[in-house]
C-alpha cells in the first residue's frame, strides 16, 4: 500500500492541484445525484420531475460537449478549469434556491448552466493529464482522477450522514446541500495554484477540419461507452430512490451506505495500477464488469421481496459489492480508449464521451420519468441496465481485442 501511494505522491503537482478542483466539483456532483433527489420529494417533486430537471442537467453537458473536444485542441486547457471551478458551485447553489421557491424556471435554467459548468472541467481534464504527465505516470494520474469521485463522495456522505444523525431537523437534505455547495467553492483557491505553464500540442491542421480524424477508430472506441452510458443513466441518478422508496431507508442511512461503499471503491481505484500490470486489461475489465452486473441483479430484485426483514441487507450487501466491481474499470477503459484512438483523435474523443454520457443520461433520464410515470417498478428499470452493461462487455472484450492487435502492428504507440 505504502509503495501505491509513493507512485501518486511523484505526480506533478499543478496536476495534483487540478484534480483538487475536480474533487471539489465532484463533491457537489456526488451530492446532487445522491440527495438531491430526497429533498426534491420532500418539496413535494414526484420522481418524473425530479427525472425531468435533472435531464436538463445533461442536456448542458450535450450542448457543449463536442465543440468544446473541438476548440480546446491546440489550446490551453487551464482557462477551462477556472469556469468549472466558479460555475458549478454558483449554479449548483441556483439549483437549491429554485429547489426552495419552487421555481420552474430557475431549476431549468440553473440546471442547464451547471451541466455546462460541469462540461469545462469534464471534457479537458484527460486531455490535460496526458499531455502533462509522463507516459509511465498516465494510469496512475489517470486513476486517481477518477478516485476524486470515491473521495468526493466518502468525504460528502460522512458529512451528510454524521449531521443529519446528529440533527435531522437542523441538518436536513436542503441545509447539507447548501453547506456543500459553499464548501465547494473552495476549488477557486487550488486552481489558482496551478502553474500556467502548460504543454500544448501544435496544432498542424484547422481545429473545424473533421476529415482530420480517424472517425471509424473513434467509432469502434465509442460504441461499447454509449451502451454502458445508456444504461447506466437508468440507475446511477436514481439509486437514493430505489433505497428510500423500495426499502424505507433514511438519508442518514443512506449517507453512511454510500460512505462505505465509496471507501470500498476508493480503496480498490487506488490498486488499478496493480491490476493492470497483473492480468491486463483483456481479463481485468470483463471480470470486473460482469461481477458487477451480477451483482446490480441480486440488488435490484429485493424489490420482489422487500416485505422481508433480509431484503434491505441483501440489497445493501450487493450494492456495496457492485459499486467497486463497476468502477474499477472506468480508469482502464478510459486509458486503453485514449490510446486507442491515438494522441490526434483525443480532444475529439473525450468531447465525444462526454456528449454520449450526457445525451444518453438525458434520455435515459428522460425516459425514467416516463417509465416511473406509468408505475413501472425499480427493478424492472434496473434491469434494463443490466442487459445493456452485459452488451456494452462484450463491445469492450472486442476493443481490448482489436486494441492488442494494432498495437502488435505497430499502429498504436
Amino acid at each position: 500500500m505504502i509503495t501505491v501511494i509513493r507512485d501518486y505522491a511523484k505526480l506533478d503537482r499543478s496536476v495534483i492541484n487540478v484534480i483538487v478542483v475536480e474533487f471539489f466539483v465532484q463533491m457537489i456532483n456526488v451530492s446532487f445525484m445522491s440527495i438531491l433527489p430526497l429533498y426534491m420529494q420532500v418539496e413535494g417533486y414526484s420522481d418524473a420531475e425530479y427525472a425531468n430537471f435533472t435531464s436538463y442537467r445533461y442536456l448542458g453537458m450535450l450542448a457543449l460537449a463536442i465543440s468544446l473536444g473541438m476548440y480546446i485542441k491546440g489550446r490551453k486547457i487551464l482557462p477551462m478549469f477556472y469556469i468549472a471551478a466558479v460555475g458549478v458551485p454558483l449554479f449548483g447553489l441556483l439549483i437549491l434556491i429554485g429547489v426552495h421557491i419552487h421555481s420552474t424556471v430557475l431549476l431549468m435554467a440553473s440546471h442547464l448552466l451547471w451541466g455546462t459548468a460541469y462540461t469545462f472541467i469534464q471534457i479537458p481534464v484527460l486531455p490535460y493529464i496526458l499531455r502533462n504527465v509522463p507516459l509511465h505516470q498516465h494510469t496512475s494520474a489517470i486513476t486517481l482522477n477518477f478516485a476524486t469521485w470515491s473521495i468526493a463522495s466518502i468525504i460528502s456522505f460522512l458529512f451528510i450522514g454524521v449531521f443529519n444523525t446528529i440533527d435531522p431537523v437542523l441538518f436536513n437534505e436542503k441545509n447539507l446541500l447548501f453547506g456543500i455547495v459553499i464548501l465547494s467553492f473552495s476549488g477557486i483557491y487550488f486552481i489558482m495554484k496551478v502553474n500556467k505553464t502548460e504543454h500544448v500540442p501544435t496544432l498542424h491542421e484547422k481545429r473545424s477540419n473533421l476529415k482530420g480524424y480517424d472517425w471509424m477508430i473513434i467509432f469502434k472506441a465509442m460504441v461499447p461507452t454509449s451502451i454502458i452510458a445508456f444504461g447506466a443513466g437508468f440507475t446511477i441518478p436514481f439509486i437514493s430512490l430505489f433505497f428510500s422508496n423500495v426499502h424505507g431507508m433514511t438519508t442518514a442511512e443512506f449517507s453512511y451506505m454510500s460512505f462505505s461503499a465509496s471507501f470500498i471503491v476508493a480503496y480498490a481505484a487506488l490498486w488499478v495500477p496493480k491490476i493492470k500490470e497483473g492480468i491486463g486489461y483483456k481479463r481485468a475489465v470483463p471480470l470486473t464488469q460482469s461481477l458487477a452486473i451480477m451483482a446490480l441483479i441480486v440488488m435490484a430484485t429485493t424489490q420482489y421481496y422487500n416485505y422481508m426483514s433480509t431484503a434491505i441487507v441483501i440489497a445493501v450487501v450487493f450494492y456495496l459489492v457492485r459499486q467497486p466491481l463497476m468502477n474499477i474499470a472506468a480508469p482502464m477503459t478510459s486509458d486503453i480508449t485514449m490510446k486507442y484512438v491515438g494522441s490526434r483523435n483525443r480532444e475529439m474523443t473525450s468531447g465525444l464521451t462526454s456528449a454520449i454520457w450526457s445525451g444518453s443520461t438525458f434520455f435515459s433520464a428522460i425516459i425514467f420519468g416516463i417509465l416511473r410515470h406509468l408505475n413501472v417498478d425499480y427493478v424492472n428499470i434496473f434491469l434494463i441496465t443490466a442487459a445493456l452493461y452485459s452488451i456494452g462487455v462484450i463491445w469492450y472484450m472486442i476493443l481490448i481485442h482489436d486494441y492488442h492487435k494494432r498495437e502488435k502492428a505497430g499502429l498504436i504507440n
